[in-house]
């Protein structure tokens, strides 16, 4: 079996983390040098939570969690970061923050 490897993020470029449950997915950008979470979205944040309500698929609302958390990192001037998708497959929801992600002016 070969070792899992490991993601990590640095102040210049932090690394957007996604978790994903049957019912909801989860973005957050990391400072692995410090050890703290700079922005974290999910499907029931304040911020987003009509947006996805209004999504007819989950994979829709996977893709407004990208572009929203791409905009709260152009707020606080993070334009490049590492994907680290935890171990899940590059498709479907996963694939879809990322590219709404991309869409919002992340760069990876």
């Amino acid at each position: 079996m070969s070792k899992k490897r490991k993601v990590v993020g640095t102040a210049e470029r932090p690394r957007l983390v996604v978790y994903r449950s049957l019912r909801y997915i989860h973005a957050q950008i990391v400072d692995d040098t410090t050890n703290t979470v700079l922005i974290g979205l999910m499907n029931k944040s304040k911020d987003v939570s009509a947006q996805v309500e209004k999504a007819k698929s989950k994979t829709e609302a996977a893709s407004i969690i990208g572009k929203a958390i791409a905009e709260k990192a152009k707020d606080k001037k993070i334009e490049k970061v590492i994907f680290d998708r935890n171990g899940y497959i590059y498709h479907g929801r996963v694939k879809a923050l990322a590219d709404g992600a991309r869409e919002g002016g992340l760069k990876f």
